[in-house]
This record gives structure tokens, sequence and C-alpha cells, in this order.
């Protein structure tokens, strides 16, 4: 390139001495308009190789300076978006390590210039959720509203975050604004377990128990739940739906209701639960114990007597004579004795019961092992605070406190 330079300075300066060196250049006249140039026959060639030189020039300028440009450009452009991309990075970091308040701070700053909104504003107000800034949240999410994005643009799975964090906050107006998104897609209720379960679970803090009994018949469908979930909200809806129709119809509402679940759905020990923990707090007395003798008639489980023994049931008396029964079968049976021994207090009966709860406790004496828990021994201390027996009470009370 230089040598390039240093020939043309060259020949510019032989053409631009030449016309001096030369006695008799030669002139050439040009008539335009009037008007008439004189010039030695040397200028135009000066001149048509200067341009051509120039227009040489100029064209590898621009094609290679062109190219120089938009790369350029680009990153004058571009450069806001990648510090934001930058730090929407560095918020997911932060994130991850917990860093709440980084965390939000960079989704926050990141937003806008990262053309990231939709994701940066909802890790921005899960990252203040988890602060348990609630104002801070709703900012986000108020943010958010204002981005109006199709489905499919936005995923179904930012508006389970949204309903999520709505709900998180248990607040009406929020639970009123998952009911909204909710309810916009409705459709998808049946096709996702997600929002299936979110569903349910507004329904339930809605206390809207039969629309969450009927999503319970889709949950049965949903592999993705499991049985554990599945029992729980079957606790909560039926029991809400038993006890509500008991308070403000009574008891006959009540048994119509019991009568409209399926054979199948009453094997439920959850759904049967609900609805003995019903009668038995009603003390409805016959009903229950229809549900319960042929129950216990059988073989059942420790499990399912400690979960009945719970029953605040009033008056037993059938129930108290086929656990005698059975005891007079198996006198140490701790499972029998424990559920003999609430049984007994439940109904009032201090001294059996009493009796029955300080047999358990000695099975273990008979080298039967331990079959008593501490809910056994609280029993057996309010037996014997209901008898005023203060000091053996504080006695019971303090083995109970070790377990």
């Amino acid at each position: 390139m230089i040598r390039l330079i240093i020939i043309l300075l060259i020949v510019f300066g032989v053409i631009a001495l030449s016309s001096f060196l030369i006695d008799d250049p030669g002139y050439v006249v040009v008539s335009i308009g009037g008007y008439i140039y004189e010039f030695t026959a040397y200028t135009p060639i000066f001149w048509l190789t200067l341009i051509t030189v120039l227009g040489f020039i100029t064209y590898k300028i621009l094609h290679h300076g062109v190219a120089f440009s938009f790369s350029g450009w680009r990153k004058i452009a571009f450069a806001g978006q990648r510090r934001g991309i930058a730090n929407f990075n560095k918020g997911l970091a932060a994130y991850v390590l917990e860093d709440y308040a980084q965390a939000e701070q960079l989704f926050s700053k990141s937003a806008a210039p990262s053309k990231r909104k939709q994701s940066a504003y909802l890790l921005a107000a899960s990252a203040a959720e988890k602060q348990g800034l609630e104002d801070n949240t709703n900012h986000y999410l108020t943010l958010l509203e204002k981005e109006k994005m199709h489905l499919k643009e936005l995923g179904l799975e930012s508006v389970i975050v949204k309903i999520k964090l709505l709900m998180n906050q248990k607040k009406a107006e929020a639970n009123a604004k998952a009911r909204a998104l909710i309810d916009e897609h409705h459709k998808l209720i049946g096709h996702d377990a997600r929002l299936l379960s979110l569903e349910i679970d507004l329904c339930l803090t809605e206390q809207r128990f039969e629309s969450a009994i009927t999503h319970l018949n889709t949950a049965y469908k949903k592999k993705e739940l499991t049985s554990q979930v599945v029992e729980t909200w079957e606790k909560k809806a039926y029991y809400g739906w038993f006890k509500h129709s008991m308070s403000t119809k009574g008891q006959a509402q009540l048994e119509s209701n019991w009568q409209q679940v399926s054979r199948k759905l009453k094997q439920h020990q959850s759904i049967l639960f609900t609805y003995c923990q019903v009668l038995a707090e009603h003390n409805v007395i016959t009903p229950l114990t229809k549900v319960l003798l042929p129950l216990l008639k059988k073989s059942p489980s420790a499990e399912l007597l400690k979960q009945v023994r719970n029953f605040p049931i009033k008056q037993a008396d059938e129930l108290i004579v086929l656990a005698q029964k059975k005891l007079h079968g198996n006198i140490h049976s701790g499972k029998w004795l424990s559920y003999l021994g609430h049984l007994a207090l439940h109904s009032g009966q201090y001294s059996m019961a009493e009796k029955a709860l300080r047999s358990l406790i000695k099975l273990e004496e008979e080298s039967y092992g331990v079959q008593y828990d501490k809910q056994d021994l609280a029993a057996l201390a309010q037996a014997l605070t209901a008898q005023e027996q203060y000091q053996a009470a504080n006695e019971i009370w303090l083995k109970a406190n070790k377990l």
C-alpha cells in the first residue's frame, strides 16, 4: 500500500512539473456558453488520473468500510441489550444462590434492555415473594399485566407462576385476581395437572367445596398427582361440604350428601372419616355407629384405630362394648386398649379411660414392648385431671414431654 502511494505521488509530480519543463506543451481551448477555457494538454490528463485514483480509493474504503460500519453499529446499538442479558444471567445465579434481594434488583434492571420482560418480571416477583415483600410482588405483577401477549408466546407456565404468586399472598384481593386468571384459561384445567391443582386449592380457599369435589373427579385420572395430595384435597373438600350442609340445613341434608357419594368413593378412608368426624362433632350418634361398627368388627389396623380414636364421640356405648369384646379375646392388644381409653375419655367415663390407658402403659413392663404414644399419655393425663388426681397427671405430662 505504501509503495502504491509513493508511485502515485511520483506520477502526479511528473505530470504537474512536465508542463513547466516543456517549452510548448500544447493548449486545449473549450468554449461553453460564451465562455472560453484554455489550458494545457497535460491538465486534463492530470485531473482524469487524479479522479480515477480517488475513485479507486473511495471504492476500496466503501467496500471494506461498510462491513466495518455495520459491525460497529451493531456493537453500539445492541450494547444495552447485551448488558441487560448479562444482568439477567447474574440475576439467575443470585436466585439459585438464594440471594433474593440481589436477584430482584438484577431482574428488575434487566427486564427492558434484555427484551425479556415476561421472564424478568416473573422472576423479580418471585424473588420479592421469597423476601415477603408483597408490595414489590404486586408491582411486578402489575407490570406483567401491561405486557399483552398471546398464550402461545407467553406460555402456560408463566400464567401458572402468576397464579401461584397471587395465591401465596393469601389475601382476598389477590385471590380474586388469581380466580380471574384461572377462569380466563379454564379450558386448559382438564389438560394440565398444575392448573388443575391451583383450581382445587383456590376452590378450597374460597370455600367452594362442591366445585372442588367436581374437579377431584378429574384429579383422580391425573398420574402426575400423588395419592397423598389427592387425599389431602379429599379431606378438606368433603369435610367442608359435609360440615356446611350440617350447619345450614341439618342432619337430613348431611345424610343426603353422603348418599350422593358413589360407592367407590365411600371406600376412601379420607372421605369416610370426614363424614364420621362431622357426625361426631354434632353428636349424631346413630348414623355414626352404623358406619363405624362394620368397619371395626373386621380386623382394623392400628393406624386405622388411631384415626378413629380422635373422633369426639360423646355417646359411645356400642363402640365401647365392641372394644371390650375385642379385649376379651386379647387383653394385651395395645391398639384396642388405646382405642377404648380414648373412647371412654371422649364420652366422659374417666375411670374406664384411666384403667384402659394404664393397662396400655403396663404392657411395656410385661415385655410386650412400648405400644403407647404421646397422645395416649396426654389422654391419660386428661382423665386423671378430670378425676382431680393432679399429681399423677403431672407425672404423666412429664413422661409425655420426654417422648
